[in-house]
């Protein structure tokens, strides 16, 4: 059985073709946002209840993040453990800084976390979606991972262009690139007279270093990225070593205190 998610909500057209597609391999189960969650990061709700709400055979909506939806599913909902999980088809891509905010990226972690292969799809567009054509690429790397596996701890993010199958160059294994921030944030003054602020402003660029997501998507050729749960910088063990001998001290009490 194969867990779908995303984070651009259940009724998103990416996973519901997604998950069509992947029905050629084996059973397919959505669990998905009942809404837009786009941004949500690695974000879980521990503060209010969940609810869940099954909309067909083998389709359920969560009020929640795709954090939540593949948690649930894997601990409770399903019965079972999932082979492979599979978050998206995302409406836009997933690329260098911008998996730190991804629910898409999210959700195929915390499919890591749990032990299970997992794969985060992301369509490199703002409009006229080629859904089609990334669920091809979709299906195809879900097959390998199926019959090879992962690496421990490793996910696969996957970015693909937005063109039509024949137009796609091939495939890239690919570091994380880097984004370049411009205004992002929008400042308004609401009918009160108070301020607010709206995030999200502005077209994103990124540097196009070679062997980078950003470099293989602009060269129309699909980015695979793996992406590792153990965060360490090993190399920066040498750099940092003298903080080691560090002695730390009681301070003095204060007046309070005495």
């Amino acid at each position: 059985m194969i867990l779908v998610t995303n984070d651009d909500g259940v009724y998103s057209p990416g996973i519901q073709i997604l998950a069509k597609r992947l029905r050629e391999l084996d059973r397919v189960v959505i669990v998905a946002p009942d809404r837009e969650r786009s941004a949500a990061g690695h974000s879980m709700t521990l503060h209010r209840p969940l609810l869940i709400e099954q909309l067909k055979p083998d389709v359920y909506s969560v009020n929640g993040t795709p954090t939540d939806c593949v948690n649930i599913a894997v601990k409770g909902l399903l019965g079972e453990t999932p082979k492979l999980v599979v978050s998206g088809i995302n409406k836009g891509p997933n690329m260098g800084d911008d998996v730190t905010y991804s629910g898409t990226v999210a959700g195929a972690m915390e499919a890591r976390i749990l032990g299970i292969p997992s794969i985060a799809v992301s369509l490199a567009a703002r409009e006229n979606f080629r859904f089609a054509e990334a669920a091809e690429v979709a299906v195809q790397i879900a097959r390998h991972v199926l019959s090879e596996g992962e690496a421990e701890g490793t996910l696969l993010n996957v970015n693909v262009p937005n063109l039509p199958t024949s137009d796609i160059r091939g495939t890239s294994i690919t570091r994380l690139g880097k984004r370049i921030y411009h205004q992002m944030t929008v400042e308004r003054i609401d009918p009160r007279g108070k301020k607010y602020y709206w995030i999200g402003g502005g077209e994103p660029e990124w540097e196009c270093a070679e062997g980078t997501d950003f470099d293989a998507i602009d060269k129309g050729r699909v980015s695979i990225t793996p992406l590792h749960l153990d965060m360490t910088d090993y190399a920066a063990f040498g750099r940092i070593k003298q903080v080691e001998q560090l002695a730390y001290q009681r301070p003095a009490p204060q007046e309070d205190e005495a």
